[in-house]
């Protein structure tokens, strides 16, 4: 095999590895591009500063980025233009690669999601793949004059057209409705109770502690051990315990849903927790309504209506908001909602359903049916 054969076929290896890595992250972004949306409003808050003023824009760059990547993706790996989009995967790449590692040191936010919630990375190891696609992009770049392209002219506007069409109506569908592919911990299906539980290998080692306790007798202090503390001698008296973590155990990750907590405030300003009597209802409505100021205020009549729904049926229901007591408060006067509104935090709510309103209905805690409220039919 000759120089130049061996040249192209490093090139066309870079290319296909970095369309198919940029398709995968664009598409799993244009599923859910909302979470996409979330992640750059992270960023922007984590930034400070004059960054948050930038808040506003986050879902015209979520979507520009979204666009670019999976387009990209495509060109790539279809051998489109490939002269000229290898300088826009340099681009890319070169704006990618400071941030992840800014990330990784400082450390502002704990997944870059760089592959939406499909696959998490910490942020050291998105670093890690970001060097390795920028490597490859050099070696596209050092190889493209071997590079043919494949189609004619009309070929690859019409791909790049498709590529176009095909991801913005992913992205349509996904804000219009839900995401067709849900990644998260509340998809249809998955039981809430079992998603919080703490996974913890047999014969995994415990956290080894040593305990001290101080005794006084005849005004003088004196530290024991469990071996020789005065037991069963009534003139030592008991007056403190110490504990020292001697070697850390197994350290259990957190489970995928570690902050469902939802509470009540009566009109008597009484907080109740609500969690278990939600997970443990045979039958439960949930409208999630993560910003009572941003929600669609068009569907307030159909949440009225499904309330009565559920009175008449005897199906509990309950709206849920990450919003203060004033947001509630002109919520019920504005829209007439009889229904009580519960809190939790509002990026759990925002994790639960992609939509704002947007109804859950549980079952023994099971996620049974999710569906924005804009496309109930009452």
């Amino acid at each position: 095999m000759n120089h130049n054969k061996i040249a192209a076929a490093l090139g066309h290896t870079a290319r296909l590895v970095l369309g198919v890595t940029f398709i995968f992250s664009g598409f799993v972004k244009a599923v859910d591009p909302l979470g996409t949306v979330y992640k750059i409003e992270d960023y922007l808050n984590a930034f400070g500063g004059g960054f948050m003023s930038l808040v506003p824009a986050a879902p015209v760059a979520a979507i520009a980025l979204i666009t670019f990547e999976f387009v990209l993706g495509v060109l790539l790996t279809f051998n489109v233009w490939t002269k000229v989009t290898s300088w826009l995967a340099l681009a890319m790449m070169l704006v990618m690669t400071p941030l992840t590692l800014y990330l990784a040191i400082a450390n502002p936010i704990t997944d870059c999601g760089c592959f939406g919630d499909a696959i998490h990375l910490s942020n050291w190891a998105t670093f890690g793949k970001n060097v390795v696609l920028l490597v490859l992009v050099m070696v596209l770049l050092c190889t493209r004059r071997y590079i043919y392209e494949t189609w004619v002219v009309g070929i690859n506007i019409l791909i790049c057209c498709l590529a176009f069409v095909g991801v913005g109506s992913l992205m349509a569908y996904s804000l219009l409705h839900l995401p067709p592919i849900d990644f998260r911990p509340y998809k249809i299906g998955n039981n809430i109770p079992e998603q919080m539980e703490v996974e913890i290998p047999e014969g995994a080692p415990a956290d080894e502690y040593e305990y001290t306790f101080i005794y006084e007798k005849d005004g003088v202090q004196e530290e024991f051990t469990l071996e020789n503390y005065p037991k069963n001698d009534s003139t030592w008296t008991f007056v403190d315990q110490r504990s020292r973590l001697v070697k850390k155990g197994y350290e259990a990750p957190l489970p995928p849903v570690h902050d469902f907590v939802i509470t009540y405030t009566d009109a008597d300003g009484d907080l109740y927790d609500m969690t278990d009597e939600i997970l443990e209802a045979d039958s439960i409505i949930l409208v999630v309504m993560y910003k009572l100021e941003q929600a669609d205020r068009r569907q307030a009549d159909k949440l009225n209506r499904l309330y009565g729904q559920a009175l008449e049926s005897g199906t509990p229901f309950y709206a849920v908001t990450g919003s203060g007591e004033y947001e509630i408060a002109l919520w019920t006067e504005e829209t007439g909602a009889a229904y009580p509104i519960c809190s939790c935090d509002g990026v759990t709510l925002k994790t639960i359903v992609r939509a704002n309103p947007g109804v859950v209905v549980l079952r023994n805690g099971t996620v049974v049916d999710k569906y924005n409220m804009r496309n109930k039919k009452l």
